[in-house]
Parts: structure tokens; sequence; C-alpha cells
């Protein structure tokens, strides 16, 4: 059996996953922090058996890849001047640590408010934490913000510094998976470590992914995936009209 139509499947296969991806790069190209996922490639093992000969399929399944995995994009994203002192965006490689329901996980979007209750939290309502990895509270008053991501109040009573801002590295773009369009969480094994990422206050980061680059993308990969559904079909087609000629002579 030709090889051929293992190449169009998985061609088709790894261009369909590609297409997700590409869309949602698209659609999110106006979420703040978001980062964009990239495509990342690997081989196709149909024989996973050691004690066992590959089957004539396998090593012809084995010689095309799919698409295994996507990676975030490191791009820095256009910073936009707010003139909100709770707004704070991220310059360098770095994200912020904030706590969720489903444990500690990690943003760009430095779009900030003050809770009821006192804590800076994310626009949705997690406390954002320290670097001791707790939630900060910020009493009223003047509030100012280092590069550094300290964190001091000026009113009445004087200024105080109030906290530092947990800035982490988890050690590249590789070791980081969505959840949703702004919030990452470490993958198994990564270890966070302080990061070197400089703080702009009064500004927000928005996506690393431009409209324009986006719909080029989406659209490449689109034809893309129509050749390979194409050659599908003309695979297909040989193939039943191999059997409807050959079979009967048998």
């Amino acid at each position: 059996m030709d090889s051929g139509l293992y190449a169009a499947y998985t061609g088709l296969l790894a261009r369909t996953q590609a297409l997700d991806l590409a869309a949602n790069n698209l659609a999110n190209t106006g979420t703040n922090g978001f980062r964009a996922g990239k495509q990342s490639f690997q081989s196709l093992l149909a024989e996973l058996s050691q004690t066992t000969a590959p089957s004539q399929v396998g090593e012809a399944a084995n010689q095309f890849g799919t698409l295994g995995a996507s990676r975030l994009s490191s791009a820095q994203g256009l910073l936009t001047r707010t003139g909100n002192p709770l707004d704070l965006a991220l310059e360098g490689s770095g994200f912020f640590m904030v706590k969720t329901p489903n444990g500690t996980r990690y943003t760009r979007d430095g779009s900030f408010r003050v809770s009821d209750a006192g804590v800076l939290t994310t626009g949705t309502g997690d406390p954002v934490l320290n670097r001791a990895g707790e939630p900060i509270s910020v009493p009223s008053g003047d509030l100012k913000v280092g590069s550094d991501g300290t964190l001091s109040i000026s009113n009445a009573q004087g200024s105080a510094v109030v906290g530092q801002l947990g800035i982490v590295d988890i050690g590249g773009s590789g070791v980081v998976a969505a959840e949703g369009a702004s919030l990452y969480r470490a993958a198994d094994g990564a270890v966070p470590k302080a990061a070197t990422a400089s703080v702009t206050q009064g500004a927000i980061e928005g996506s690393n992914e431009d409209a324009v680059h986006g719909t080029m993308q989406l659209m490449l990969t689109q034809r893309q995936a129509e050749m390979m559904q194409r050659a599908v079909t003309v695979f297909h087609n040989d193939f039943d009209k191999a059997a409807a000629e050959e079979l009967p002579r048998v």
C-alpha cells in the first residue's frame, strides 16, 4: 500500500490541529497579556512494542510528523499607557503570581483592582501574590509601584512599603500551559524562579499576536489543510478504483 496515503493523513491531522491553534491566537489578539501558541511537531510512533518487528504500515506512518504540542511565544506584547496606577505591565521575561481556586497560576495581564477587603486582585477577583506567595494588602492612599515590583503607599500618615509583587520566570516558554485566555500554570516539574522583568506602572501589555499576522497565519494554515484534504481524497479514489478493478480478478 502506497505510504503517500499516510503522509496525506498525518499532514491533514497536523494542519487541522494547527488551524485550531491559529484561530485561537487570532481570537485573542485583543486579550491583555495573551501569549500566542506556536506549533511544535514530533514524529508519530506507530509501533510501541520493542519485541516485535515493525509492520510495513507502522514504518510508513513513522516517516511523517504530527503536531505534537504547542509552546507559548515569549515575544513582548505592545504596552499601552492608561494612566491608571493599578495597571501594571511587565517588560521582559516573567509572570505575575496569582491565587486561583485551582492553585497558584501565572499571568501577564496586569489590569489589577483593589477589593473591598483591601486586597490587590486581578480583574476576575483572584488575589495577586507577593514574593512569599501571600496576598497583598493595599491601604488607601497614593500607590506607587517601582520597576522591581515594590509597592508603596503615601497618605496622611506618611509613606510606607506595603509589599513586593511576586514576579517569577517559569523557565522558558516550553514549560507553561494555558488555562483560559490569560492564565497559565507551570508544567509538571517546573520550578519557578525570581524573574528580572521590569514593571511599568500605568500601562497594560497587550497580546503578543497582532491581528494582521494572525489573519495571515490562519489563511495560510487553512489553505494547507485544504491541500492535504484534496490529497487524501485523491488517494482514497485511487484505492477505490484499484479495489473495483483488481479484487474481482482474485
